[in-house]
């Protein structure tokens, strides 16, 4: 597999969180820039944004290798997720545009129509689309960003099981469209607010070196000692 030498840092964050890679693993420039079919030039500056967003640890001796986050890190990241996306959606109902706007009621609708039908995997790409555009309407690129990583993260370190009641949690999400539309942004943000509080006891742990997919798991307490990388399909 061949990609574009700026594409490296986004290749190697999906394949970490999707558990190409086991936490603790191992990562070398060679067989990274290998993969990749790049130079070990941009694999070595894609390895410094990871450390600086979490994902990669240095260790004397070793290198690269997979950060291992603690089960407090992980518990940090959806606190940090209801600080900031209540902020996001207070922005965009003041800097939201009608392009924002009619994306966001078209995702509405389908996901109320896929929730009725009790298509579970369509609204989870749905619902990752509708908060990913929320957060490009509060016009902050660096909020925007913050979050996308917060995702990233939280998809690493959670298994996000479906909500109860789909149709229930795609009413809350009208909702808080509604409130963006008409420019009122203390609203958006208790109704986000709400939306992320009701969502929290649907993400469970995962185990370490486990991928998307797999159920109810830990993440582990403390760092140990460094594996090879592997592939896991």
């Amino acid at each position: 597999m061949r990609i574009p030498a700026h594409s490296v840092c986004t290749a190697i964050r999906d394949d970490i969180v999707s558990g190409q890679f086991e936490r603790g693993g191992r990562l070398t420039e060679e067989q990274l820039a290998r993969r990749y079919g790049v130079s070990r030039v941009p694999v070595r500056e894609a390895l410094r944004t990871l450390e600086s967003e979490g994902f990669v640890t240095t260790r004397r001796h070793v290198g690269a290798c997979v950060a291992e986050p603690t089960e407090q890190e992980a518990a940090d990241l959806l606190e940090v997720r209801l600080l900031l996306e209540p902020l996001g959606a207070a922005r965009a109902a003041q800097r939201r545009t009608e392009a924002h706007l009619k994306v966001l009621r078209g995702l509405v609708r389908l996901g109320q129509e896929r929730a009725r039908r009790g298509q579970g995997e369509d609204l989870r790409a749905l619902g990752a689309w509708f908060h990913e555009t929320l957060a490009q309407a509060s016009g902050s690129p660096a909020l925007t960003s913050l979050l996308t990583q917060l995702r990233h993260k939280i998809a690493w370190m959670y298994v996000v099981e479906q909500p109860s009641h789909p149709v229930e949690s795609w009413a809350e999400h009208g909702a808080i469209v509604d409130a963006v539309a008409r420019g009122d942004g203390e609203r958006a943000r208790a109704l986000t607010t709400l939306h992320a509080e009701r969502t929290m006891p649907v993400h469970r742990l995962r185990r370490p070196g486990r991928g998307p997919g797999h159920g109810r798991e830990k993440v582990r307490a403390s760092q140990h000692g460094v594996n090879t990388a592997s592939a896991q399909h």
